[in-house]
């Protein structure tokens, strides 16, 4: 009998199945809910994914990235492409505050693991293999500030040096130390709003 019934379902449209069985309005409801039921499990087995390994939204708070971002604008954060490289230098990212995770930040790489960073006389200097000497970062997307404090780190194998871009208005790596790959939730992608700034980002080409 279990076997006659789907054979019959198989050779009979829905409408016409349920319209059949229930009669013809609370077929239709039936058939309305199970449609939007369908509708809904296909959006999340498409969304969820994207949104929880690939990309996530992420709000603006503050002023400490002006003028390259200001408070309140919509991001678009690539999670993806840390997972398949290393983050670069002037590339602006989100993580997780180091003194509390439940905390988001959105600063700008300017040291890379392994290097030396100086900060002195306002200006960024970077410590390599390629500039044993040291060489001045020239940031052109700066706010018309200098860069305040007098410090020299040299980092970790796994650790990054983070900047605001409105430098007198940011607390990042000169009060709380640089951060890891781990705490780094991704790479800022696109500017969504407002419409009139939708931009994708692009990365900025450092003079050495």
């Amino acid at each position: 009998m279990i076997r006659r019934f789907f054979e019959k379902r198989a050779r009979m449209p829905l409408e016409q199945f349920f319209t059949s069985k229930l009669g013809p309005t609370v077929g239709a409801v039936v058939l309305f809910f199970l449609e939007v039921a369908q509708v809904m499990i296909i959006s999340a087995a498409i969304i969820l994914p994207i949104r929880y390994f690939l990309v996530q939204p992420f709000y603006v708070k503050g002023a400490s990235m002006e003028p390259s971002y200001y408070d309140h604008e919509y991001l678009i954060i690539d999670e993806l492409s840390y997972r398949l490289r290393d983050p670069m230098r002037g590339e602006v990212v989100v993580f997780r505050y180091p003194l509390d995770p439940s905390q988001f930040f959105i600063k700008r790489i300017v040291g890379l693991p392994g290097e030396t960073v100086e900060i002195n006389n306002g200006h960024v200097t970077i410590y390599n293999e390629e500039h044993p000497n040291g060489e001045i970062l020239e940031e052109e997307y700066l706010h018309p500030n200098l860069t305040a404090g007098k410090k020299m780190v040299t980092l970790g194998t796994d650790e990054y040096y983070v900047l605001g871009d409105n430098r007198d208005e940011s607390m990042d790596s000169r009060k709380f130390g640089p951060i890891t790959q781990d705490e780094v939730i991704g790479r800022v992608w696109i500017r969504g709003l407002p419409i009139s700034r939708i931009e994708v980002m692009d990365i900025p080409v450092y003079k050495f």
